[in-house]
């Protein structure tokens, strides 16, 4: 059975060009109803990441956010929406982002997503029991509205990501430091949408994010609205339109072994308008095969000449501290130094989860490539050009 991904041109964020986008891509589902069967209320997830203005391409734009929530309240759902978000309180992210004056506005409720409930997940592969968002459970359904960007860990965030924002405040920092590789991390967030099952994935690509994502890499207009069941087929999808082979998402590989959906293009059925005209080839993002050591003997070496890892540029440091704050190692890894009046990184404890990169609010944190890997991924592209000519 095929996965339907629908691909709408969108040419900006003017409320009536977004909204024509959104209608378009919810009929050709068939609509809310379709998508949404018996269900009374319905919770709408956004991407919010941190406390942005909608320019900087950090989050769900509220104009997405007002197209889907019209076409639901028009439909006479009860419509809520909430994130959690890394780092500040859901209001005031909500608020910077533009999507708070835009609930309000509307009538949507602000669901909650500071305290949690624990939930037990039998069925689990990674997880089995997950700390969830009360608001979450307080709709019938969950319907996703990610924001296609690139990601220190996972290469892309997108679809499946979205909804770790469905954990609570710090719980997601302590499934960063208890599963910092990134098979395993993606293995637990296809267990949390198993666990959650959103009805529907609205993408906003309109203008994505490329490099040093997910909040300081630079907007990159690709003119896209996205919509699927199959969050899989949606971020596959999403990674081809900007020449990232979705073998190398493990969101994706993870996504597809556990049943969540499927990343094969054979598979995937795409409606709307041509892929082609989405097309980023030089779509800044990491390429380079990831590597996932088997034996603990050979740990520290991959660690040292293998694995991504944090660097600090100094000269675009401004001493705030967040990626001290947040740093969910135990002991952190990320500590003050105070001759320098700079946080300083502790490679022994650095366990690469890339968190500080994710939140820090100046883009001094990059993700750094070791040599060795940069050659092997050299080769690898290589061997891949001439297997192709």
């Amino acid at each position: 059975m095929s996965s339907p991904v629908a691909l709408v041109f969108c040419p900006g964020y003017d409320e009536e060009e977004v909204e024509k986008a959104v209608r378009q891509g919810f009929a050709l589902f068939g609509g809310p109803g379709a998508l949404c069967p018996g269900a009374k209320s319905v919770l709408l997830k956004p991407n919010l990441l941190v406390g942005e203005a909608p320019e900087r391409a950090v989050t769900t734009h509220p104009a997405v956010f007002r197209a889907v929530a019209k076409v639901f309240l028009e439909a006479g759902y009860r419509v809520g929406f909430g994130d959690s978000p890394a780092f500040g309180s859901p209001e005031s992210v909500a608020k910077k982002a533009g999507i708070l004056e835009v609930a309000r506005t509307l009538g949507v409720d602000f669901a909650d997503f500071t305290h949690g409930v624990e939930v037990d997940f039998p069925e689990g592969v990674q997880h089995r029991k997950f700390t969830i968002a009360r608001g979450v459970r307080e709709y019938d359904v969950l319907v996703s509205l990610p924001k296609w960007k690139t990601h220190g860990l996972t290469r892309v965030t997108g679809a499946v990501k979205n909804q770790l924002g469905c954990v609570p405040g710090v719980r997601k920092g302590e499934y960063h430091f208890r599963i910092p590789d990134a098979t395993l991390f993606s293995r637990m967030l296809v267990d949390l949408n198993r666990l959650l099952r959103p009805a529907f994935f609205v993408m906003d690509a309109v203008v994505a994010m490329e490099g040093n994502g997910p909040r300081n890499g630079k907007p990159r207009f690709m003119g896209l609205l996205a919509f699927s069941r199959d969050p899989v087929a949606l971020d596959a999808t999403l990674a081809r339109l900007i020449h990232l082979d979705p073998a190398l998402v493990p969101t994706c590989s993870e996504g597809e072994r556990l049943g969540l959906g499927t990343w094969r293009k054979e598979a995937i059925v795409l409606w709307g308008d041509d892929p082609r005209r989405f097309e980023q080839r030089d779509f800044e993002v990491l390429r380079i095969p990831r590597v996932s050591p088997s034996r603990k003997l050979f740990l520290p070496l991959v660690r040292r000449f293998l694995l991504p890892y944090p660097v600090i540029r100094r000269e675009l440091c401004k001493g705030c501290g967040v990626c001290t704050e947040v740093c969910p190692a135990h002991p952190k890894a990320l500590c003050w130094n105070e001759r320098l009046r700079l946080p300083s990184i502790d490679s022994t404890r650095c366990i690469r989860c890339f968190v500080c990169q994710e939140v820090c609010p100046h883009g001094a944190i990059l993700v750094g490539v070791p040599l060795v890997r940069r050659m092997l991924g050299r080769w690898h592209d290589s061997l891949c050009s001439s297997a192709g000519g």
